[in-house]
Formats: C-alpha cells, sequence, structure tokens
C-alpha cells in the first residue's frame, strides 16, 4: 500500500471526492476555499492517496491574527477514521504543512458523531478540545424526506400556529441570488448586533461568501414582507442535498408578526423541492444552558423539530509552546462573550 499527500489544484476533482463522502458539507467545499481566499488568506487542498486513488481530503485554511497563527480544517478532514494508517498519514500531512506556514497550532472540527470512542482516538493523536468553537458542533437537523404534513405535525404547537398565521395574513415571501442584497442584510445585522451585544460579521465576509456560492448557485436569500415592509431575511447555503440556515435577520416590524417563520418554512419546502435532504439549522445552544446567548434564537430554531446532532467539538494539535498562551487567551475571550 502506498499512500500520499499533494494538493488538488482541480475543482472539478476536489468535488468529485467530496460526492463520495455523504458526510461532507460546504465546510469542505472548493468554492468555501475561494471565498477564503477572497478574504486574503492561504488555503489548501489537501488530498490524501492511496495507490492514485483519493481516500481524504483536508480544505486547509491559514489564519493570521494577533494571537497567533495557525491551521483549520472545518468540517474535516474527511477520511476514514477508522482506518489509523490513513488517518496518521493526512495528520502527519497537516502538521508538516503548519510547521512550513509557520503555525503554533491546528484547529479541527471534523464532521463526525462525538462519541467518547472518538475523543479517545483524537487524543492518541495529540489533540485536545479547543476553547473556542470553530463552527457549529451542535446543530439542528430536519429530514427532508418527510413530507410537509409530517414536518408540520412534528413542529412544536406554536411554531406550527405562527408558519399558518403568516400564510393566513399573506406574508410574502421572495428569494433571491442577487449579490447586491447582501448590503440591506449587513445593515439589518448590525442593528441587531448592537441590540443583543454580539460581534457582527463584516460586508466582506458576508458579501464575498454569497458571491462565491451564487456562481454555481449553491446560495440564495429569503425575505419575508407584509405590506411590503421587510420582516426577516435567510442566507441558505445549498450543498450535498442539504440546506443550512447558516445566517439570518429580522427587523422591528418582526417582532409583532411571523416573518422569521414564514422565511424558515420556505426555505425548507424551498430545499424539498430541490431533493434535499437535510435542512440543517446550524448550531443551537445546550438545553441546558438557558443564560447562553444563543438560547433565545436556539429555542425558535427547536420549534420546528428536527434532531439534535452533535458533532465532535474543536480540538487542537499544539505546534509550539506559544499555544498554551493562545490557548489562555482564548479562554478569557469565551468567559467575557458568555459562550
Amino acid at each position: 500500500m502506498s499512500l500520499q499527500t499533494q494538493l488538488v489544484e482541480s475543482k472539478q476533482d476536489w468535488e468529485a471526492f467530496l460526492a463520495e463522502r455523504p458526510e461532507a458539507n460546504f465546510l469542505q467545499s472548493w468554492n468555501w476555499g475561494v471565498f477564503h481566499q477572497k478574504l486574503g488568506k492561504k488555503t489548501f487542498t489537501l488530498g490524501l492517496f492511496e495507490n492514485d486513488r483519493q481516500v481524504g481530503a483536508a480544505l486547509t485554511v491559514k489564519e493570521e491574527a494577533k494571537r497567533g497563527t495557525y491551521l483549520t480544517v472545518a468540517g474535516g478532514p474527511l477520511v476514514d477514521w477508522q482506518n489509523a494508517e490513513h488517518l496518521g498519514a493526512i495528520f502527519a500531512a497537516l502538521r508538516q504543512l503548519a510547521e512550513q506556514e509557520g503555525c503554533q497550532f491546528i484547529r479541527i472540527r471534523p464532521q463526525e458523531i462525538d462519541s467518547p470512542e472518538l475523543r479517545q482516538k483524537v487524543a492518541q493523536l495529540g489533540l485536545q478540545e479547543s476553547p473556542m468553537h470553530l463552527t457549529a458542533d451542535l446543530t439542528l437537523q430536519l429530514d427532508l424526506t418527510k413530507s410537509e404534513e409530517e414536518l408540520l405535525a412534528e413542529m412544536r404547537k406554536n411554531t406550527r400556529y405562527e408558519v399558518r398565521r403568516a400564510e393566513k395574513l399573506g406574508v410574502e415571501i421572495k428569494q433571491s441570488e442577487d449579490p447586491a442584497e447582501i448590503q440591506a442584510f449587513y445593515e439589518h445585522q448590525l442593528v441587531l448586533a448592537k441590540k443583543h451585544h454580539f460581534v457582527p460579521f463584516s460586508y466582506q465576509f458576508l458579501y464575498e461568501q454569497f458571491v462565491t456560492f451564487a456562481q454555481d448557485h449553491q446560495v440564495r436569500l429569503f425575505h419575508s414582507f407584509y405590506e411590503g415592509k421587510l420582516l426577516a431575511s435567510a442566507f441558505i447555503i445549498f450543498y450535498h442535498q442539504e440546506a443550512v440556515y447558516h445566517y439570518g435577520v429580522s427587523t422591528p416590524d418582526n417582532d409583532r408578526l411571523p416573518g422569521s417563520y414564514a422565511c424558515q418554512w420556505a426555505a425548507i419546502r424551498w430545499a424539498k423541492s430541490q431533493g434535499g435532504l437535510r435542512y440543517n439549522f446550524w448550531g443551537i445552544a445546550p438545553q441546558d444552558q438557558p443564560e447562553h446567548r444563543f438560547a433565545g434564537v436556539s429555542l425558535f430554531k427547536r420549534g420546528f423539530g428536527g434532531q439534535e446532532v452533535q458533532y465532535l467539538p474543536a480540538h487542537d494539535l499544539p505546534l509550539s509552546v506559544g499555544y498554551q498562551v493562545v490557548r489562555g487567551f482564548e479562554f478569557l475571550r469565551k468567559k467575557m462573550r458568555g459562550l
């Protein structure tokens, strides 16, 4: 058996491999790498090959922050976690890449369900749980193979009521793939960030992400309106038969009207019509943390039903003594942000 790692230069080859991995989502897509390149970051499409056949992938992003330089692998690496040789080879390649790039550590959040066995495996690889999230690890996912009637029946009573109220009121839904609409989305996010005390995404972050995925028709905005006034908007990425509610905003008019419910139901129905298998509400707060700053939006999401899926949280592979300084700083920041 011959194992080797190399950078994959072809989008077609990269996407062909991901198409064979049912767990792969947009975080390991070619376009996610292009998006980060547009933000000025270095990315690496690292492939693992066995006898010239690709058996692993790790879309890797180099992060250069004041607190340190490190590599991230969100939603990966995509590899057979039961195959010790494959696992060892891809982590050896990541370590080599990180050292070449002068990184203090590697941060991963694999698309693998959390379990004691997996925790033991990553510990054996030298990883330790990260102080910070890399991407959502506790998610809420709807099975879109169910009928609309089944999906409605499995909603919380209040959620179902609001979905139907939106229909009775004539709340209008509009869809768009126009990147120009990100400006208004960004401005509404700024208002919400000030109100709820969170750090907003930059306009460039939202715009470049949207325009990159829009080129392949993998993203769209859903807007709800009542009597011409915007109530809410949802930023939905659709990749590998999974629709992801990645970001959302609402206006003060939504406080008394079911605009957010209308947006979600429209996005769910659209994803079903496109052959979607899952609707992923993305991150939610643990139910036993009512003081969590995402508890309110998590309550809203849970109203739609679905299954909670806990992936392995972010883990770090330290590569230098400087990592401990970064770790201490991030623990402090996490506490200050109420995460």
